[in-house]
């Protein structure tokens, strides 16, 4: 009898299979990231269609294979719906999808950096929020959950308000970072530190970030 389980998670990418397929890479609480197939999801009608786009977040019910998995149900709790609405939000969002698949990896415990994705993109939609505030907020905590975060740079001299911004950002529960401002010289400052973790720690360029930086 084939296994069957039920995950929590959100949708990070998906790319057609055949005429009517989709392959789907999903960020779980689970069992980290995974790839699953989700079969006629591509058909007019079929109860997948919407179920298996990007930011995509909820409960999938899926049968374990040998080799791979494939998703049978999905009930979503939250399409993101605004991002569609703000296309900039949205070009940040992807950024973020792109960024937690770099990050993360089957099996392993997910949970923290599945929270960091859904707290910033429902930040991302909250218009008193500013989208380089929430970015840099969410490149530098993903760098501290993946165990990578070095402390402050030493290049150069920091702003006593940059240095406690950091270590609320790096010290604090997910569900708080994304309940403050910055002056526009800390923020400027937050770019520069974002900047020299990304370049310094990953070892990849990513086509949505490129995309994001010409607007």
């Amino acid at each position: 009898m084939q296994e069957t389980v039920s995950v929590t998670g959100m949708i990070l990418k998906t790319e057609p299979i055949g005429e009517y397929d989709r392959r789907v890479v999903i960020l779980t609480g689970e069992r980290g990231k995974i790839a699953a197939f989700a079969k006629g999801a591509r058909r007019q009608g079929s109860r997948l269609l919407a179920a298996t786009n990007p930011f995509c977040f909820g409960q999938f019910n899926l049968f374990v294979g040998r080799n791979s998995y494939t998703v049978t149900e999905a009930s979503i709790r939250n399409y993101f719906e605004g991002l569609r609405e703000n296309y900039q939000a949205a070009f940040y969002g992807m950024y973020f999808l792109e960024v937690m698949d770099y990050y993360t990896r089957e099996n392993n415990d997910e949970k923290m950096m599945l929270n960091l994705l859904y707290q910033s993109l429902k930040a991302l939609i909250h218009p008193a929020l500013e989208n380089q505030l929430i970015r840099y907020i969410f490149e530098i905590k993903a760098l501290a959950l993946n165990g990578e975060y070095p402390g402050l740079p030493e290049e150069r001299s920091w702003e006593e308000a940059t240095r406690y911004t950091m270590g609320f950002i790096v010290g604090s529960g997910i569900e708080k970072l994304y309940s403050f401002t910055v002056s526009p010289s800390v923020l400027s400052q937050l770019r520069e530190i974002s900047d020299i973790y990304r370049k310094t720690y990953i070892d990849r360029t990513f086509k949505s970030l490129e995309l994001l930086e010409t607007l």
